[in-house]
């Protein structure tokens, strides 16, 4: 039997214990949910130029014009809320928590206010995209983080 003492001492190797069947299962969940958030914000920047050019074509589009990038934007502010969850089940790291964390308020609160602010204020339009550009950077960040984690 090893001795408590002789692993606090850094005598003797120990391996990390393997997760639960649970975190593993969740930390799975919580890459193929950053992959999905990442496809979907490929779409969103494709609807976000479809509405832009759709305003320019059409007088009369008005708001319907980015209503698709809109649900999808808050479809993703629900993506990262699991993603999140995922995250504090699977226990990544602290990073990856944290990560999760700015995500869930950049693509829920921040993006909103921006938007909303852009009506009055056209650089607010141009945060609310750069944001978006950082948010699918932090989410590739974390996707790529947990693939090199895994391995």
């Amino acid at each position: 039997m090893r001795s408590k003492h002789a692993v606090a001492a850094g005598t003797e190797q120990v391996a990390a214990a393997p997760g639960t069947g649970l975190r593993r299962g969740a930390f799975l969940a919580y890459r193929w949910a950053l992959l999905a958030f990442l496809m979907a914000g490929v779409a969103q920047i494709f609807l976000a130029g479809l509405g832009a050019f759709r305003l320019q074509d059409q007088a009369g589009a008005g708001d319907s014009a980015f209503a698709p990038h809109r649900a999808l934007g808050f479809s993703m502010g629900v993506i990262a809320l699991v993603i999140l969850v995922l995250a504090v089940i699977a226990r990544p790291g602290a990073r990856a928590i944290a990560g999760s964390a700015v995500l869930v308020l950049l693509t829920s609160l921040v993006q909103s206010l921006l938007a909303g602010f852009a009506e009055d204020h056209v650089v607010f339009g141009a945060l609310h995209a750069l944001d978006g550009l950082l948010i699918l950077g932090i989410a590739a960040y974390l996707y790529f983080w947990s693939r090199r984690r895994e391995s």
